[in-house]
């Protein structure tokens, strides 16, 4: 059988839709008919060729896609505990289910975990199907009342906000968070920040942006661009004014070092930096830090990589139950064909909010 699916031909080309064949389950995995699946920056960074630096490039050939929900339409021969017919959500960070750190909570960082929709062995969900190794590990079954929609807008963004704030970062009722950069991320920690009870003050050069975040729950906002020609260092300033003396915890959406440097820098004594963006072409993989002053501060920087699949049972609940609505920065569905488009717009921060194809 054949199904269709977005393709990467050639880095910054638009995709190319073709008709490949269809996956079929290892005796461990299932194949998800794929009802929703986002388009985030990772997607953008991944057309873009981005990563060779980290050996993490993704290769041409490549199907796209990392953040679907879907119903199992079939088994594997191992598989005992989900049948056709479930819906399920599957993360991007698959684990092989068996290692330490699987076995440890931690699959998110399994060293034998492939990563959907950007290695070989895990083509992606910009398509009909998308296959899921080490099923009973990787796929989350949904509640009823959680549409696909809504766990695509979860997809990697959303999810990856609220392990960096719940588990990295352990963000408290009252503290104050800073998010640099309000895109699909940016917005999630803000929504799930102000569930939290946590206040929020968020940094974007976009109007439009700023206002989205003012809407999902952010106390205060803060627009570089009119902070005359020292922006760069206003904004740590501008950040400590609006929150008494600096942010408790910091997020750097975006990957790039004035940003980088703009949240540690905005960060009270103690404070604590979860880095969720990723780096481009022009930091490579690395940033320099004021590390003597995280020192004398004792400032935490912690990496954050998506989240185990054995933790969305803490989100899930939230989501039914109205405490959280990634649904709510949904800001257009799409067509299968309109990927491309909406990559190329990613190029100069044209899109809001979280896009997700629904159309396959």
């Amino acid at each position: 059988m054949r199904m269709r699916a977005a393709v990467l031909t050639e880095y910054g080309e638009p995709l190319s839709i073709e008709s490949v064949e269809r996956p079929e389950p290892d005796p461990d995995g299932i194949v998800v008919e794929v009802d929703a699946c986002g388009i985030c920056r990772s997607d953008w960074h991944a057309w873009q060729g981005h990563g060779e630096w980290a050996d993490d490039q993704a290769p041409l050939g490549q199907v796209l896609g990392h953040e679907p929900a879907g119903e199992v339409v079939e088994v594997g021969s191992r598989v005992e505990r989900i049948t056709e017919g479930d819906r399920v959500a599957v993360p991007f960070n698959l684990g092989d289910g068996t290692c330490r750190e699987c076995l440890n909570g931690h699959g998110n960082v399994c060293p034998e975990g492939l990563a959907l929709g950007f290695k070989p062995d895990a083509p992606g969900a910009f398509a009909e199907y998308v296959h899921v190794p080490a099923a009973e590990y990787n796929a989350v079954p949904l509640p009823d009342g959680v549409s696909a929609v809504e766990t695509a807008a979860l997809g990697c963004r959303y999810v990856t906000a609220f392990h960096a704030l719940r588990h990295r970062a352990g963000l408290e009722a009252g503290e104050w968070l800073v998010v640099i950069g309000c895109g699909g991320v940016g917005l999630s920690a803000i929504q799930i920040a102000d569930a939290f009870g946590a206040n929020v003050v968020a940094v974007d050069i976009s109007d439009e942006k700023l206002e989205r975040a003012t809407e999902v729950g952010a106390t205060a906002t803060v627009d570089p661009t009119e902070l005359g020609n020292g922006a760069e260092e206003g904004v740590p300033v501008a950040v400590r004014a609006a929150t008494g003396g600096g942010a408790h915890v910091s997020m750097d959406a975006l990957g790039r070092e004035e940003t980088c440097w703009q949240a540690t820098e905005s960060l009270r004594r103690r404070g604590r930096h979860v880095q969720v963006g990723l780096t481009g072409s022009d930091e490579r993989g690395s940033i320099s830090l004021p590390t003597d002053e995280m020192c004398h501060r004792e400032i935490d920087f912690h990496g954050v990589r998506g989240m185990p699949p054995t933790r969305y049972e803490e989100i899930l609940p939230l989501v039914e139950r109205g405490r959280l609505d990634p649904g709510r920065l949904v800001t257009r569905e799409v067509a299968l064909e309109d990927v491309a488009d909406r990559l190329a717009a990613m190029t100069d921060y044209e899109t809001a909010g979280i896009e997700v194809v629904t159309d396959f």
